[in-house]
């Protein structure tokens, strides 16, 4: 591939930590995991990903601050810079032998997204992106969806458990949105979701509650492959208030709208 020294660290670094993921994946009945919460799971295999992922990006950019799912946040010598990372997105899928799972790196700069890296391991499928060179999937270049109708489109959101309070905005959403399109998905992974409405597989993402770690790659991704990316909440930011919406360009109006009603 060809990119910056940054984006070849992260793609080296995601693809380590893949192969030690998708070695537990095959034996992933003999994990040992501890509850962190309601359906939420931490699993030997995660905390390793993110030893792993610590130690290439940090190793190789020392002074960049680091922002991770299991692991205190660190202040960088850069103020400037820093790592955000979920070494597994997708754990309730690992954890089940469920395929839909993936590594997500995003690189910070000055307050902006300027390089993101999901790695779905286990079809070997590698999403990246770097502000102002495009969006790629392995070879391909990424373009996404040109459908123009809400009811030819297929949308995707993460839908709220264990008694989170999302559940009932996220209720409203669907009784408004299923009627007027092709369907929604509930695939369990965000960045993924991200990454396949910048593929073109889905029209458009919303959803809440998130963390900084899900949603960094997937923004700097889809806005490469020429999707519109906002907070659900226009006066927000995306990573403060832990909410996105993104779709292609000719849908968005029509699905914000919905969305925030």
């Amino acid at each position: 591939m060809i990119g910056s020294a940054n984006l070849n660290i992260m793609v080296k670094a995601a693809r380590k930590a893949g192969r030690s993921l998708v070695k537990d994946f095959r034996e992933v009945e003999n994990l040992q995991a501890s509850a962190k919460g309601p359906g939420d799971f931490v699993s030997k295999a995660d905390i390793a990903a993110e030893a792993i992922l610590k130690e290439e990006l940090l190793g190789a950019r020392p002074t960049y601050g680091w922002c991770a799912e299991e692991s205190a946040e660190i202040k960088g010598e850069d103020p400037t810079r820093r790592w955000i990372v979920d070494p597994l997105d997708g754990t309730t899928n690992f954890l089940h032998g469920l395929p839909h799972w993936a590594i997500s790196i995003g690189l910070e700069h000055k307050g902006q997204i300027v390089a993101g890296v999901v790695f779905d391991a286990a079809k070997d499928e590698i999403f990246f992106a770097e502000k102002g060179a495009g969006a790629w999937l392995n070879d391909t270049r990424l373009r996404v969806s040109g459908r123009h109708r809400m009811i030819e489109s297929i949308f995707a959101t993460g839908l709220p458990y264990g008694g989170r309070p999302e559940l009932p905005d996220t209720i409203k959403d669907l009784a408004q949105l299923l009627p007027v399109t092709a369907g929604v998905r509930r695939w369990g992974a965000a960045a993924l979701d991200m990454a396949y409405v910048a593929a073109g597989r889905y029209e458009g993402f919303w959803e809440r509650g998130l963390k900084p770690w899900d949603l960094a790659a997937g923004i700097v991704i889809v806005r490469e492959a020429g999707g519109l990316v906002e907070p659900i909440r226009p006066d927000e930011g995306i990573l403060d208030s832990g909410e996105v919406i993104c779709a292609n360009n000719a849908v968005f109006d029509a699905f914000a709208k919905t969305i925030r009603r």
